[in-house]
């Protein structure tokens, strides 16, 4: 797989690194001052990438995050954002306090989906996360096979689902992790949602569009799931992120040092098994983002809080280290 562009938020700030022919990479900050929360890139076309922010609204760039400009929703205080896989334009953005909004025009102009905020329960949806403790749409998944078919995973409450674009929604989908950490479809077929959270198994996943949902505990060490993604060529192989350091340290033990974490991998929905290879035993950082692209099967990169970024040429079985340094990931990293 060719070198590529990563962009992360850090925690204190946001990060570029852009391979270069010779092998090496230069690291660059982007969108300085800003609070970023969230980042993606438009899966038709990876130059245009979003950025979320804590207060600033949305921002935008149409050459692979070299240059920034705002892109609507000021003031919104956001926490994920999703461009549409099939439809060019199209993207969805979630906020704190939970709420969702799309725009068909990339960003020019945005409307926000109010049944959404309409739905049951959500006055029980809190996240320990950070004060105060006001829930978020912390996950967006968009069907790669049909636009009208959306999946929203709240931070923390629950996992909800639209088949109409957004005009109405389900009640929570039955075995999904109220604690959603991240939410996926699978990058060509409509049928596969992963998710990582920090309820229940820890990670869980659909063959139905995410109309029903199933917990996959087997093998796994730790219940405090995060990130997961799905290898391109076989939505019946996935990986998730797990961390066993919660508890009395607390959710800040996931990026301190003391996360005790792993990566695995599930296959026609069977066993998870830790991978191993290379990396760290355990992790002691934990992995933020789990990132496969179309066309290259096998290939897996892992992002750990520690800002390191690792590679898998073979489904995890063997890593190695790019030869970068973003400082820190939290949460978001995207590769372009």
């Amino acid at each position: 797989m060719a070198p590529a562009t990563f962009i992360a938020v850090t925690g204190q700030g946001v990060l570029r690194a852009i391979s270069a022919a010779d092998g090496s990479w230069a690291v660059s900050p982007v969108l300085e001052g800003k609070d970023v929360r969230c980042l993606a890139a438009d899966p038709l076309n990876r130059q245009i990438v979003y950025a979320g922010t804590q207060g600033a609204g949305m921002w935008s760039s149409e050459d692979g995050g070299a240059t920034w400009h705002p892109a609507g929703l000021e003031a919104q205080n956001l926490r994920s954002v999703l461009p549409s896989p099939v439809q060019p334009g199209l993207v969805f953005a979630g906020a704190k306090p939970p709420a969702l909004y799309v725009s068909a025009d990339y960003g020019v102009t945005w409307q926000e989906l109010k049944a959404f905020r309409r739905l049951p329960g959500q006055r029980w949806w809190r996240s320990p996360a950070e004060m105060p403790l006001t829930a978020y749409v912390q996950g967006i998944a968009l069907s790669p096979t049909d636009p009208q078919v959306i999946v929203a995973g709240i931070e923390a409450g629950a996992v909800v689902r639209s088949a109409d674009g957004g005009k109405t929604w389900s009640n929570h989908r039955p075995a999904a992790l109220r604690d959603c950490h991240s939410l996926t479809f699978h990058a060509s077929d409509g049928r596969y949602v992963y998710e990582g959270g920090g309820t229940g198994a820890g990670a869980a996943f659909s063959r139905d569009g995410g109309e029903t949902w199933v917990q996959l505990r087997d093998g796994l060490e730790g219940h405090y799931g995060w990130a997961c993604a799905a290898d391109p060529a076989d939505p019946e192989v996935w990986y998730v992120s797990t961390s066993k350091g919660v508890g009395m340290s607390g959710p800040a033990a996931h990026h301190d040092g003391k996360a005790n974490a792993h990566i695995y991998r599930s296959e026609k929905g069977g066993s998870w098994q830790v991978l191993g290879g290379g990396l760290p035993e355990p992790l002691d950082y934990m992995p933020y983002a789990l990132l496969t692209g179309p066309g290259a099967p096998g290939h897996v990169y892992a992002g750990l809080a520690n800002g390191q970024v690792w590679h898998s040429a073979d489904h995890g079985d063997h890593w190695a280290q790019l030869p970068f340094d973003l400082r820190g990931i939290h949460r978001s990293l995207i590769m372009i």
